[in-house]
C-alpha cells in the first residue's frame, strides 16, 4: 500500500476543522463526530513507573516531584540504570586475621556502560538502593516562593468570594483594597475576612526577598584559551538539561536520576463528556474498557499504487475501502458542494456513481479465505468499478486529472457510511436491533506530484 508507510496521505476532516489520518482520530458514538486529539478534554487515571510498573496515588506522586523511588536513568544515555551485584572483602573486627565476605551492589547502565563508581558513588549493601541524595541549593528560596503563591492565591479567593457578595463598592472597599491604618480600620468596621487577607498579604510581602539581578559575568580563565579542551571531562547540553538544578559541568559530578512517571489517562468528549478511551486501571494490561478509535468504526480509504500524472491529462487511480464492523457497510462517494478549503484541492477527480458494499470483517476467516472471484459474483461487482475484492477490503477505480502543471495533485470528496450505532440500541432495548445511521466524513487525498 502507498499509504502503509505513510499514513498523512489521507487524512480525514475533524469536527473542529482540522485533518489527521484516520488512525490518530476518535469517533464519540453519542455525538456521532469524529474528535481528534485537540478537541477531547484528558483527564489523568493514574501515574505509574514504566519500568517497575508501580502505581501510585496523584498526591505521593506529587510528593515525589513525580518521579519513581526505586528506578534510575543513567545521566549520559539516559536508559534505565541496573543493579549489579559484587563482593566486598573486609577484615574481621573480632579476628584481624580472618576476612568477612560482605555482597555489595551498584548500578550500570547496559547501553553506554556508565556506573555508579565511575563517580566515586560508594556501594550500597542492599539492592533496593538507598542511594545519596543531591540536595538542591536553592530549594530554600523555591520552598520560599511557592509558600509566597499559594498565599497570594488563597488572598485572590478571598476577594472574588467578598465580591459576590459586595453589590455595591463604596469608598470603603478602596480604602480596604489600598490600605488603612489599623485604628481606622477598628474604627469602620471591616470584615475579618477582609483584614486577615490584607495581614497575610503584608506577611508576605515581607519576608519575600527580591531576586538579584546579574549584572557581570565573571571572565572565562586563561586555561580556557591556552589548555586543550577536555571533551571527555566535560558534559553535553543534554546532560546538563536533564538535571536543571544542579547542571553539572563535568562529567564526575554526574548522579543518577530518578525515572520520571507516566500517566495513564483517559480521553473524553467535550461537547456530550463520555468517555472515548479508557483503559484498564492496571498498567501491566493493555485492553481498553472503551476505545472508541475512527479506525474501528470508520472505513478507512487507502491508495493502493503510487499512480504517473500528467497536466490536464485523466489518469486511472486505484483506492482501496476497509471495512471495520462485522456488518456489511454500503459506502457512497460524492463531491463536495461548496468547497471552503479551495487552495488544497489541485486536481479533479471522477467518482463511481453507484454504491460500494463493503463485506463484514471475520477475523477467523481473514487469514484463510483468498477466494476473491467468489465473493466477487456474490457481490455482483462492476468490473469497471470494482478492481478487486478480497475479505472486507475491495479496490475501486476513479480518474483524477491535475488542474496544475507542477506540484502535487490532491483532490478531496465526501465518504458517507452505514454505521450501527450500538449504543443507542443498547440503551434501549436488548432484544432490538442496532439502529443504522449514515455519517459523513471530508477525506482529502494526496495522490503524488505531477
Amino acid at each position: 500500500m502507498a499509504t502503509y508507510m505513510d499514513v498523512n496521505l489521507v487524512k480525514y476532516l475533524c469536527s473542529c476543522g482540522k485533518k489527521f489520518p484516520i488512525c490518530r482520530l476518535y469517533l464519540c458514538k453519542h455525538c456521532l463526530k469524529p474528535r481528534c486529539i485537540d478537541c477531547v478534554q484528558h483527564e489523568v487515571d493514574t501515574p505509574y513507573c514504566p519500568n517497575c510498573l508501580e502505581t501510585m496515588p496523584t498526591g505521593e506522586a506529587k510528593l515525589k516531584k513525580n518521579r519513581c523511588s526505586n528506578c534510575f536513568d543513567c545521566p549520559v544515555c539516559g536508559h534505565t540504570l541496573m543493579t549489579r551485584a559484587t563482593t566486598h572483602t573486609t577484615p574481621n573486627p573480632e579476628d584481624p586475621t580472618k576476612v568477612i565476605t560482605k555482597k555489595m551492589y551498584y548500578m550500570a547502565c547496559g547501553f553506554c556502560r556508565w556506573t555508579t563508581r565511575d563517580v566515586n558513588l560508594p556501594d550500597q549493601s542492599v539492592a533496593t538502593g538507598n542511594w545519596p541524595e543531591l540536595e538542591n541549593p536553592n530549594s530554600k528560596r523555591i520552598s520560599t516562593l511557592l509558600d509566597n503563591y499559594r498565599a497570594m492565591a488563597q488572598i485572590e479567593k478571598a476577594e472574588r468570594e467578598r465580591k459576590k457578595y459586595v453589590k455595591r463598592r463604596s469608598h470603603l472597599y478602596l480604602q480596604e483594597k489600598y490600605g488603612l491604618p489599623s485604628s481606622a480600620m477598628k474604627r469602620k468596621g471591616l470584615s475579618s475576612l477582609a483584614s486577615l487577607s490584607q495581614k497575610d498579604g503584608d506577611k508576605v510581602l515581607g519576608e519575600l526577598e527580591p531576586s538579584a539581578t546579574v549584572d557581570s559575568f565573571e571572565p572565562l580563565p586563561n586555561d580556557f584559551f591556552t589548555q586543550p579542551a577536555a571533551l571527555d571531562k566535560t558534559t553535553k547540553l543534554p546532560n546538563r538539561l536533564n538535571v536543571p538544578e544542579f547542571q553539572p559541568e563535568e562529567t564526575g559530578k554526574l548522579h543518577i536520576i530518578h525515572k520520571h512517571l507516566l500517566m495513564r489517562k483517559s480521553l473524553r468528549c467535550k461537547e456530550c463528556e463520555h468517555n472515548l478511551i479508557k483503559a484498564d486501571f492496571n498498567p501491566v494490561s493493555i485492553k481498553f474498557k472503551i476505545q472508541l478509535t475512527a479506525l474501528n468504526h470508520v472505513p478507512e480509504l487507502r491508495i493502493l499504487n503510487p499512480c504517473t500524472f500528467t497536466y490536464n491529462k485523466e489518469s486511472v487511480v486505484t483506492l482501496t475501502l476497509s471495512n471495520p464492523s462485522v456488518f456489511n457497510t454500503t459506502v457512497t462517494l460524492a463531491a463536495i458542494e461548496n468547497e471552503t478549503d479551495t487552495d488544497y484541492c489541485t486536481g479533479k477527480i471522477d467518482l463511481p456513481k453507484k454504491e460500494l458494499v463493503l463485506a463484514g470483517r471475520d477475523e477467523p476467516s481473514m487469514h484463510v479465505y483468498d477466494d476473491s472471484s467468489q465473493a466477487h459474483l456474490d457481490f455482483k461487482d462492476d468490473p469497471k468499478v470494482i478492481a478487486f475484492r478480497k475479505a472486507n477490503k475491495i479496490g475501486f477505480i476513479v480518474k483524477v486529472t491535475p488542474l496544475v502543471k507542477e506540484g502535487d495533485v490532491r483532490v478531496c470528496f465526501l465518504l458517507k457510511h452505514e454505521f450501527r450505532n450500538t449504543t443507542v440500541a443498547a440503551l434501549q432495548s436488548e432484544s432490538k436491533e442496532p439502529e443504522i445511521v449514515w455519517l459523513e466524513h471530508k477525506v482529502y487525498i494526496s495522490l503524488g506530484q505531477i
